[in-house]
């Protein structure tokens, strides 16, 4: 059992949901990375993603984009990454996803690069553009360091895809609630509750189902989690937050703001 595996099962013992938040390695800085993930910790979340930035990030909207090309800038690579990742762990058992672009570990190697991240401490992976199709190295690369292999549906997504796709996911399923780039949704549409029930349906149980882009507040939260999503990403959100708060401050805003959030997935 992972990390995050062992976090589901908690979090089902506990009549609560889970709340996935994800940052972005090295925005505004490393520093302030280690203050954030403090705050998230201290706030509740379950799970966090770890973004590793790349020059092309074709599934992201404008302030995880802008993230991404200030972390760049200020110089995070993998060598930077894996000693953030290092930093954390010595604070916190808590899950770590790397959410990050399929190129940066083709080019690398998928069997050096997965090693590498296991041994600091990430626990699975996201990567939007990793086409099930193509996985098959990857996959084997995947299980062979213990890791979790999170993939992406959509609301159009055919049922035999996410049969398909569901059937090589472990960890959770991540499911785009909206259709287009992340952080963009200002309310939910009826089609999103829809793809949530259409999804738990099909995935039948098999693994949990996350829900993200566009998630901003505790409303939306409850909203999604009452169509039968299993956890709910918040990305976007908490990097404004991050981007308009002095450094000092950072640590206690997020946590306020996680646990306003974390709220939320306690089950009445």
């Amino acid at each position: 059992m992972s990390r995050i595996q062992d976090k589901f099962l908690e979090l089902k013992s506990k009549n609560q949901r889970g709340l996935i938040a994800y940052i972005m390695a090295g925005y505004p800085n490393d520093k302030d990375t280690i203050s954030t993930i403090r705050g998230l910790v201290k706030g509740g979340a379950d799970i966090i993603e770890l973004g590793l930035p790349f020059s092309d990030p074709l599934a992201d909207g404008p302030v995880i984009q802008n993230a991404s090309f200030m972390s760049l800038k200020k110089g995070m690579n993998l060598s930077r990454f894996l000693t953030l990742v290092k930093k954390i762990r010595k604070e916190t058992d808590i899950p770590l996803v790397l959410m990050t672009y399929a190129n940066l570990l083709y080019n690398r190697g998928y069997a050096k690069f997965l090693s590498e991240i296991k041994k600091a401490g990430i626990d699975g992976l996201i990567l939007p553009d990793m086409a099930v199709e193509e996985a098959r190295d990857y996959l084997d690369a995947v299980h062979k360091n213990n890791l979790d292999s999170i993939f992406l549906i959509s609301p159009n997504t055919s049922e035999d895809r996410i049969k398909k796709i569901a059937k090589v996911s472990s960890g959770f399923l991540y499911l785009v609630s909206v259709f287009g780039i992340t952080g963009t949704q200002q309310q939910f549409q009826k089609y999103t509750s829809d793809a949530i029930r259409n999804a738990k349906k099909i995935v039948n149980r098999r693994v949990p189902l996350g829900v993200g882009f566009g998630v901003n507040n505790p409303e939306q939260v409850k909203l999604i989690l009452k169509s039968g999503a299993d956890a709910v990403i918040v990305g976007s959100a908490i990097l404004r937050l991050v981007e308009k708060t002095p450094s000092q401050k950072i640590e206690s805003k997020v946590a306020l703001f996680a646990k306003n959030l974390k709220k939320a997935t306690i089950l009445e």
